[in-house]
């Protein structure tokens, strides 16, 4: 049988620096133990309810044994008494003393005394032979030659006032010098008839007499049963402690000592525990609860298990960028995709922080506290990458963490740019197509009738452009309409909108462009295009231009026919020039 306490003492201990320490530690561990706090409290109430038996044993039979010893001492008392009292009577005074000598040899008997009623010791002096004989007229009793006062008690003494009203004994228990207890008695020896003949009848009492008994025998009978009941309780109490000992280790310790070991080893992950089920009480219950909860933790356990190996291979294989935090903001799971885009590896991402994720903690702070669902796009490490930064919050509240979810968009961004430059540029020239400047004209127009601004178009053909296609072919008339589109391109301003209208006719879009400026602009298209030689050959343009508030077009198509009808004017005019479809307003008085 193992026993659950252990408590062991040696002296090389005290040679240890920290032995005291772990001596301490030994007695918290000790107290702490289910078993022993049992024990030590069921043997502390065991011992005080033993301790309290033995007590008001011990007090019982003290009791008993004084009240015995009283009664037997009382006894002899009255004996004595009625002996003395006997002598009295019979006459024989002088025999009185040496009685009371010879009742000092009886064992347990230390001192006989004959006291008068003042006080004082009686047959030491001639009082009372004196007023016996003068009494009775003659000289019965012989006076003593030698005479002595012994004041035994006062005249008012209040046991002898006790022991007159109640014509009894007084017992009286004190200590003696050699510090022995001591029984004394003290007996009133009441007046009669008889004893009316020499002393009178006017006094209280004849006298009293103090019998003075020895408790040393009581006392050690009184010790002899306090040690054989304290013999017996100690006997109990170890039988008692022995029984409680084996019991709470069968029915407590090792119960809970089975359960806790299947504890220790379910928290560490073995959850193939079973606590053998013994009898049918509350540990029993413990344990069948426990082995149902193991049972259950660990079909739930296989689950998780399943689903983070799951979990893990969505995690590790997805083609997003993971960044996870735990509530301290420490960075706790990053995967190889984010790795890949950051250019970092898990543990400087992990000790960069989740702020530094892109070097820069004070725009991923604005990131977090920006309540838009809208993911952010920016570019890092030469890459376009689409982010969505939040904090993550448990049920009740708390700040669990944060998050990153980090989605690589270049190559989308390239091919979105791509779809924009082909949906809205002409494929022979690159320039704007017809769909794009019809929706950039009349958003233009908008903005120039709502602030003021002024607006103006330019609108070209190509001179005798159908002779080149005739002549030269229409690959060539491909390339001259591909280099006129250069020139354009590199005539125009950043803000300005060139543009194919159809086959060989142009317009380019002039924001924030009045008349006088876009005459400028026009001129210099002209001359540049004229200068240029495509293939050898030289070609020419005729220009038109129509210009906002000049007039006040309400739509865009307004103002395309307008300058549409300046460019047949410049045709008109002999081509290979510019013509204004508003200068006769300005011409104006």
């Amino acid at each position: 049988m193992k026993c659950p306490i252990v408590v062991a003492f040696t002296s090389g201990d005290n040679d240890r620096p920290n032995a005291s320490h772990d001596q301490y530690s030994d007695f918290i561990v000790f107290f702490k133990r289910i078993g022993n706090k049992i024990i030590l409290v069921y043997g502390g109430i065991t011992i005080a309810a033993l301790l309290t038996l033995i007590w008001f044993y011990a007090q019982q039979q003290e009791r008993s044994i004084l009240e015995q010893n009283e009664l037997t001492m009382g006894k002899l008392a009255r004996s004595v008494t009625s002996g003395l009292h006997a002598i009295m009577l019979a006459g024989y005074a002088d025999v009185a003393k040496d009685y009371a000598s010879r009742l000092q040899q009886v064992p347990d008997i230390l001192d006989f005394k004959i006291v008068r009623a003042n006080g004082l010791e009686a047959f030491l002096d001639n009082t009372t032979i004196e007023k016996v004989n003068a009494r009775i007229g003659d000289e019965e009793f012989f006076p003593r030659d030698d005479e002595d006062k012994r004041q035994i008690f006062e005249h008012d003494d209040p046991v002898l006032e006790q022991a007159f009203a109640t014509q009894d004994m007084v017992p009286i228990y004190t200590t003696g010098d050699d510090g022995v207890g001591q029984l004394v008695f003290v007996a009133p020896i009441m007046p009669t008839k008889q004893c009316s003949r020499c002393h009178g009848i006017d006094e209280r009492a004849r006298g009293y007499v103090k019998l003075t008994t020895s408790l040393d025998s009581v006392e050690r009978a009184i010790e002899k049963s306090q040690r054989n009941a304290l013999i017996v309780s100690v006997l109990m109490l170890a039988g008692i402690l022995f029984v409680t000992t084996l019991f709470v280790i069968r029915t407590v310790v090792r119960p809970i000592r089975s359960v806790t070991d299947a504890m220790v080893h379910a928290a560490k992950g073995n959850l193939d525990q079973a606590v053998p089920i013994l009898g049918q009480d509350e540990i029993s219950s413990m344990a069948s609860s426990f082995n149902a909860m193991t049972s259950e933790l660990k079909t739930t356990y296989v689950g998780l298990e399943s689903e983070q190996d799951k979990l893990n291979t969505i995690i590790l294989s997805a083609r997003e960028g993971i960044v996870v935090t735990n509530s301290q903001g420490e960075v706790v799971l990053t995967n190889p995709s984010v790795q890949e885009f950051l250019g970092k590896t898990g543990s400087q991402i992990a000790s960069e922080g989740f702020l530094h994720i892109f070097d820069d903690d004070e725009a991923m702070l604005g990131y977090l506290n920006d309540d838009s669902d809208d993911p952010i796009e920016l570019e890092y490490n030469d890459r376009i990458l689409s982010v969505k930064v939040a904090r993550i919050y448990s049920d009740d509240g708390h700040l669990s963490g944060s998050s990153a979810l980090i989605r690589d968009i270049t190559e989308e961004k390239r091919f979105e740019q791509q779809l924009i430059r082909i949906s809205t540029t002409d494929g022979l020239t690159d320039l704007y197509n017809r769909r794009f400047l019809n929706k950039t004209l009349e958003s233009e127009l908008a903005r120039a009738r709502r602030y003021g601004h002024p607006l103006s178009v330019l609108m070209f053909d190509v001179d005798h452009f159908k002779k080149f296609n005739d002549t030269h072919g229409h690959d060539q008339g491909d390339r001259v309409l591909q280099s006129i589109g250069q020139t354009m391109r590199d005539v125009v301003r950043a803000v300005d909108f060139p543009c194919r209208y159809g086959g060989e006719e142009f317009l380019i879009i002039l924001p924030d462009t009045g008349h006088d400026g876009s005459l400028v602009l026009g001129e210099r298209l002209r001359q540049q295009v004229e200068s240029t030689l495509v293939d050898g050959l030289q070609v020419t343009i005729s220009i038109g231009i129509a210009t906002f508030p000049l007039a006040d077009f309400t739509t865009y198509e307004a103002m395309i026919e307008s300058a549409d009808g300046a460019l047949y004017e410049a045709k008109d005019g002999g081509r290979n020039c510019v013509r204004h479809a508003q200068r006769e307003l300005l011409l104006e008085p």
